[in-house]
């Protein structure tokens, strides 16, 4: 089959690799037909490099078609139409009846020190095979797959795999009042999709990012936006527009490549060009994190406020403004997204036909699988409009 595969820093191809086939009997062989560039993915793109291992295929914001499903797997047959969590939980463990699903006992990468395993993400996360591919075995399929009706675009569903329920958790930890405000860092894909489902349950969403095609974007869904690009102070920009005190809650959707990092930055450059063997235990004790966006999202939110963390971050011991979380009395919240938890609240909302959080509104790129290197790169260099780039192997 076709599938991406990473050979270094800002190089993946795509190339020929064997298909994958049934090892356990909680295993599904599922053909793909959308699968998504995910922003994480830009991080192994550019920057977590160290943990990758050449060949590797990447993604993990997949659908398709069941093909074969292990003696085990009862709920899903082939020819069912699911969409795959990106990450791999077992639904019976410790962690998942509490609903953890990120934290899953059985798929933990405990050699790493790191929760349940993801597709397409590092040696941290397993190594699993990703979904940029023509094919995908699912582990524990006993339970991951979400089954979808058949007839509508994969675009109402694909989301499901991580933005969506992403973006949920993302503004169920921001804990926002009744009646009011909340903040969003970052209008990629996961920054857009969070402001929208904010304004769906009734708050007031202000969008901050310096990418025009972003702004437009958000604009479009009714929330108030502030450029970065031409703010000289952000988080005093946004207390202007709260009455002097702050939004109630920040969602941080930017991540550990913030621009405004100066530090950071030469930190992230020095260890893409290391050894892996020794840039990877220099980035697992060492602040390489830019964080511009988190530092202004503590410097906005009220006094009181919450910060929800949905960006991906990647650095041991980054600095914290530990005097001023503790001042403020900041509360924050984040984590890898538990997709399953969340299913039952947005599968509603995906197969409404009136669109109520504009899911055919986000992806502005439709590739083959055979130009994915250029999708990752008009994304990664916010090129020709990409926002949200889909591919269809």
């Amino acid at each position: 089959m076709k599938a991406l595969t990473w050979h270094g820093k800002r190089d993946v191809r795509v190339e020929e690799v064997p298909d994958p086939a049934i090892k356990e009997p909680t295993d599904a062989i599922v053909k793909l037909t959308t699968t998504a560039i995910c922003g994480s993915d830009l991080h192994l793109y550019e920057v977590l490099g160290p943990f990758i291992g050449e060949g590797d295929i990447l993604g993990h914001e997949p659908m398709g078609i069941v093909e074969e499903v292990g003696a085990e797997v009862t709920h899903i047959k082939p020819g069912d139409r699911v969409v795959i969590p990106f990450n791999i939980s077992c639904g019976h463990c410790h962690m998942c009846g509490m609903k953890l699903f990120a934290q899953c006992e059985t798929t933990q990468v405990r050699d790493q020190g790191m929760g349940a395993a993801l597709f397409g993400y590092t040696k941290l996360y397993g190594e699993v095979p990703g979904a940029q591919a023509e094919y995908l075995r699912v582990p524990q399929a006993q339970f991951g797959p979400v089954k979808v009706p058949h007839g509508p675009p994969d675009e109402r569903f694909v989301y499901l795999s991580d933005v969506l329920p992403t973006s949920w958790q993302a503004v169920r930890y921001a804990d926002v009042p009744d009646g009011g405000t909340v903040a969003v860092f970052g209008l990629g894909p996961i920054g857009q999709m969070s402001a929208r489902i904010a304004r769906h349950l009734g708050y007031r969403v202000i969008g901050i990012d310096g990418v025009q095609e972003r702004l437009a974007m958000a604009r479009r869904h009714g929330v108030e936006v502030l450029d970065a690009s031409v703010t000289d102070d952000v988080p005093e920009a946004i207390r202007e527009l709260t009455g002097g005190r702050g939004p109630d809650s920040v969602i941080d959707a930017v991540g550990m490549e913030a621009h405004g990092s100066p530090a950071a930055k030469l930190a992230q450059t020095v260890t893409g060009i290391l050894p892996d063997a020794i840039a990877a235990p220099l980035m697992s004790t060492a602040g390489v994190d830019r964080l511009a966006a988190l530092n202004q999202s503590m410097e906005a939110v009220r006094r009181g406020g919450t910060v929800s963390i949905v960006g991906v971050y990647g650095g041991m011991a980054d600095p914290m403004p530990m005097l001023k979380m503790f001042d403020k009395g900041i509360t924050l919240r984040m984590g890898q997204a538990h997709v399953k938890r969340w299913i039952d609240d947005l599968m509603p909302l995906v197969t409404d036909d009136s669109d109520p959080l504009a899911v055919m509104d986000l992806a502005t790129h439709r590739l083959p699988l055979d130009q994915a290197p250029h999708g990752y790169e008009i994304f990664q260099k916010k090129q020709d409009g990409a926002v949200k780039v889909l591919l269809n192997p």
